[in-house]
């Protein structure tokens, strides 16, 4: 399968196997593949949903990427980025997220520019944003 995303999100997490799995299963990721190092962090991991990808590494690496990477525990809670997340059954994947314990922070709402989002924290305060809308769309 060819990929069609070329900017692809790298998110950190202390719990980056535990994290995977929650994300699989409230997000409906799927993993496509895991490199971890001789201590058992997870060095790389790539999950894929729809034919995009998002990389997920352990926060614990000292790395020079690491180095400069905060969790939002460290910085209050703020973000320095959101990945948006275009899904096309966005009421059931809401209900996927909500059954799975993300916090929802703005509520599936229709949306002025079209399509309905909702946006969530998952379980280490990284925000992601979901929505109906396809900014790919051609009118």
């Amino acid at each position: 399968m060819a990929y069609q995303n070329r900017i692809i999100p790298c998110l950190r997490y202390t719990q980056a196997k535990e994290r995977i799995d929650w994300l699989i299963k409230a997000f409906g990721f799927t993993l496509k593949e895991i490199f971890e190092d001789e201590a058992g962090l997870v060095a790389h991991a790539e999950l894929v949903y729809h034919g995009n990808m998002i990389m997920i590494g352990s926060a614990e690496m000292d790395t020079p990427f690491g180095q400069r990477v905060k969790q939002p525990a460290e910085i209050g809670g703020f973000q320095t980025q959101a990945p948006y997340i275009f899904v096309e059954d966005i009421d059931a994947h809401y209900a996927q997220a909500v059954a799975h314990g993300a916090e929802i922070v703005m509520p599936l709402e229709e949306q002025s520019y079209g399509g309905k989002n909702y946006g969530c924290y998952d379980p280490e305060g990284h925000l992601w944003s979901f929505g109906s809308f396809d900014p790919w769309r051609e009118d």
